[in-house]
């Protein structure tokens, strides 16, 4: 079994804290087919309980990760206009090399949002 995994973490910049609650889907994306891997919710840490994706089942290729912050700060009775700048934030990305573990937060206000490959 491969010891790569995937893991995410998502902190909220407004409150200065993690961000608890917080809706997560994973694609693998092959050409114009997406597949769905994974749905999770971030635990009271910001993070997924377990890897998102891992062992043999996390391969190479293209993942796409949707994070739902919109509902997030509505839940938090943050006013958001109408349509939400920010809804539902996409982060694409590769993984080259299978074995490794790969780590893609994200640091979310309403209006902005970064990643980087963590560790």
């Amino acid at each position: 079994m491969a010891d790569g995994r995937l893991t995410t973490h998502v902190l909220d910049t407004m409150h200065g804290r993690p961000a608890a609650g917080v809706r997560l889907q994973l694609f693998r994306l092959s050409g114009s087919q997406q597949t769905e891997l994974a749905a999770s919710m971030t635990n009271a840490d910001g993070r997924a309980d377990q890897p998102l994706v891992s062992g043999d089942a996390f391969s190479a290729g293209t993942y796409e990760l949707l994070f739902y912050i919109g509902d997030y700060f509505r839940g938090m009775g943050v006013q958001l206009p109408d349509p939400a700048f920010l809804d539902v934030v996409p982060v694409r990305f590769g993984i080259g090399a299978a074995g490794q573990h790969y780590h893609v937060p994200l640091l979310v206000s309403p209006f902005s949002y970064s990643t980087y490959r963590g560790s």
